[in-house]
């Protein structure tokens, strides 16, 4: 556990502690570990005993991975989970990443205990490596024809659950929760990725679509509809977030500035209109220009540069940062 959790914070030292503690049970889940390795992750982050009540039985880590010999004297912070529930054993003042800790600990162990036990089966119907005669049984049991319309709509994991059938699964962009609707309705929660609509025995198609389009989720757009993306839903299918292209990681690696100036060149009509939208001399932008050229490989302001910029831009939205390349004192944009 000690190991993993000092290859994330090598991935990048800046990030925020809550965006680590996402990290590291995200990866424990997909890699497929079980509830003994969840507990012995939580009391490794928090450095303190973490426990957990499921169906009645007790189990606890120490952070050094073994059975703690004292007796259980605080539960703080305590959440309930699918099975009973999780604590650390923290005395006095909690951390600022207890909370955090805690709520993951509980939803990992949600998603395991249902890989263990299905009750949907949804993970049947959204597996595009389930052959059609399985999704067909599965869908059976769910009430479903195969040639019944439907949507996938993507939330958060710990977004609240609806009476749709719906399951927490993993995906290359993390932990999500999938709900399947059978019907045009308002997502359960926001932000929400919609799939697009298919019959049933399709149903990974409209689910990789709904996962794509809640990653692609701002603040200025909390529901981002899959259908609406055209042809960039099989550029974003092909991208692979983890080995991003040479394009992606030369935006990634631009300051804030040369970002606003790269956007202005590639969309204003002109070099001087860009020059004046920036409130650049001319031939100081110029100069930029040349630069980003150089920097960048190909020539934003060319029909081709422009498409190039455009899709990098997309991509780079669906992108893992922590694994992208930056040179020193380099910030995102």
């Amino acid at each position: 556990m000690q190991e993993l959790l000092e290859r994330l914070t090598a991935l990048d030292p800046e990030a925020s502690e809550s965006f680590r503690v996402v990290s590291y049970f995200d990866t424990l889940v997909i890699a497929g570990a079980g509830p003994d390795a969840l507990l012995r992750g939580a009391a490794a982050l928090s450095g303190v005993v973490a426990g957990a009540d499921r169906r009645g039985r007790i189990d606890r880590r120490a952070p050094d991975g073994r059975t703690p010999r004292t007796e259980c004297l605080v539960r703080s912070p305590q959440r309930a989970c699918s099975v009973g529930s999780v604590w650390l054993e923290r005395s006095g003042d909690p951390h600022a990443n207890d909370e955090m800790i805690v709520e993951r600990l509980a939803l990992s162990l949600d998603l395991v205990e249902a890989r263990r036990s299905p009750v949907s089966g949804l993970e049947f119907v959204f597996d595009p490596a389930r052959t059609v005669a399985e999704r067909t049984t599965m869908l059976a049991k769910l009430r479903l024809k195969p040639g019944s319309r439907i949507r996938i709509v993507a939330t958060r994991p710990d977004a609240p659950a609806t009476t749709a059938a719906s399951a927490v699964l993993p995906t290359r962009y993390g932990i999500v929760r999938a709900t399947l609707c059978r019907t045009a309705q308002e997502p359960p929660s926001r932000p929400a990725g919609l799939g697009q609509w298919v019959r049933a025995d399709h149903a990974p198609d409209s689910w990789d679509g709904a996962v794509i389009a809640l990653r692609l989720t701002e603040a200025s757009a909390p529901v981002v509809d899959a259908t609406d993306l055209g042809a960039l839903l099989l550029l974003a299918r092909a991208h692979d977030p983890q080995e991003p292209h040479e394009d992606i990681n030369s935006l990634a690696r631009l300051d804030v500035r040369s970002t606003q100036v790269l956007r202005a060149l590639v969309e204003a009509d002109s070099l001087r209109s860009a020059a004046a939208q920036l409130g650049m001399h001319h031939s100081t932008l110029q100069a930029r220009h040349d630069a980003l050229t150089r920097e960048l490989g190909y020539d934003p302001r060319t029909a081709s540069g422009k498409v190039r910029y455009a899709a990098a831009e997309f991509l780079l939205r669906l992108t893992d940062l922590r694994t992208t390349p930056r040179p020193a004192g380099a910030r995102t944009s």
